[in-house]
């Protein structure tokens, strides 16, 4: 009727036609389509397309390791209830003959544990110990790191979790080497009061005031190494400051001192961990309640103050424990799956809308320059409002 079928055209092309609900409709389409026809694809746009796929792939990889791996949190707290009862954990090796050495425990509250009657003691090589893998010197920096990584949820479950060993391990065999059985290994746990103490280690006759013979003063040798010590459940997988650790001395009268600060922590996956108060008697919970998801334990801060005395002092290996009223709970947290699905799509469409506007730029800047190179090269006609003559027409 309106003649453009009858030269073989589409209506179609020009304009939609006017009318009904549908088509009314479209006017608050906010993503008009453009018609094949009047579309051009160009290697330049292929090659774009590919980069901004992988730079999209590469950004939600990041975005589902880092929502996989979780973030930790840290909550310090008052220690609620009444604790009474600590468990104290050693593995020392001191270059004395055992039956040389006095080993024990007072706190604040005036209670003496003689822990020599509590824990082994066993003649052994001091070669074994301080040759053994991982051994090193007091504040060694290059064993910071791992000690870092026993601060982390994800380390520390995997380290316990589901596999606890809490047996000290076995003393070798010493055989008839020289040196068999002149140092002394001192291992196993005891109990005592949860109150700022002192744990020291000294030489026979020196110290307290004890029937028998005081032992010769060439014989001190208070070089030690540290295998073990924690407060708490016994892990050995874990490493505290002072695991592995030895120093040396050549003077007789020498004295090694530790302050540690005890902070009583909780590592966790759990939303909500478990409880570590009786709700019954107000009392901690046994520390044994841990599960695969949380290890209730306690960390400690070391400093170190040692010197050599004169012969009216106390020589030995002393440590002072005080414990902290707080709590700190390590919380290893993953967002929801919703949220993941947000982050990736937030990432995708940043860098698709980012990548084509810089594509549009990157278009604009090249018609710009080659417009300009036109005009240089005196190639504009009558369609752009300027007329070029001949030199023939000038004169």
């Amino acid at each position: 009727m309106n003649g453009f079928a009858d030269h073989g055209l589409d209506e179609n092309a020009f304009g939609d036609k006017a009318g009904g609900f549908r088509q009314n409709i479209r006017t608050f389409d906010a993503f008009p389509k453009t018609k094949p026809t009047y579309t051009r694809r160009t290697s330049t746009g292929g090659y774009t397309t590919l980069v901004l796929i992988f730079v999209s792939l590469f950004l939600s990889s990041s975005e589902f390791l880092r929502w996989y791996r979780g973030h930790e949190t840290h909550l310090f707290s008052v220690e609620k209830g009444v604790s009474h009862q600590m468990q104290i954990n050693l593995d020392i090796v001191v270059p004395m003959y055992c039956h040389d050495l006095h080993i024990n425990v007072q706190d604040a509250s005036g209670d003496r544990i003689l822990a020599g009657d509590l824990l082994d003691k066993n003649p052994t090589n001091w070669a074994h110990w301080v040759d053994a893998t991982g051994t090193h010197r007091l504040a060694e920096a290059k064993y910071v790191k791992e000690e870092e990584e026993d601060t982390h949820v994800g380390h520390v479950l995997g380290e316990v979790g589901g596999r606890r060993k809490k047996k000290f391990k076995k003393t070798p065999w010493i055989g008839r080497s020289s040196g068999a059985g002149k140092s002394c290994r001192i291992f196993g746990s005891l109990e005592g009061n949860k109150v700022q103490g002192d744990f020291h280690i000294t030489a026979r006759g020196h110290g307290y005031m004890e029937l028998g013979q005081h032992l010769d003063h060439d014989a001190f040798n208070f070089s030690h190494i540290i295998n073990e010590l924690s407060f708490g459940p016994l892990y050995p997988s874990l490493l505290n400051p002072l695991d592995r650790t030895y120093v040396t001395t050549d003077d007789h009268f020498y004295k090694y001192q530790y302050y540690l600060s005890v902070v009583p922590t909780i590592y966790t996956r759990s939303p909500s961990p478990p409880p570590t108060i009786d709700s019954v008697h107000n009392t901690p919970l046994p520390p044994d309640s841990s599960n695969r998801d949380t290890v209730i334990t306690n960390q400690y801060a070391a400093t170190s103050q040692s010197h050599p005395v004169n012969e009216r002092a106390i020589p030995g290996i002393f440590f002072k424990f005080d414990i902290e009223p707080i709590m700190l709970t390590v919380r290893e947290e993953r967002e929801g799956f919703l949220w993941l699905m947000v982050r990736v799509v937030n990432v995708i469409s940043g860098v698709l809308v980012g990548g084509g506007w810089c594509y549009q730029l990157a278009g604009w800047g090249r018609e710009l320059l080659g417009r300009g190179r036109r005009i240089r090269g005196g190639r504009e006609g009558m369609l752009n409002g300027r007329v070029y003559h001949d030199e023939g027409d000038e004169e």
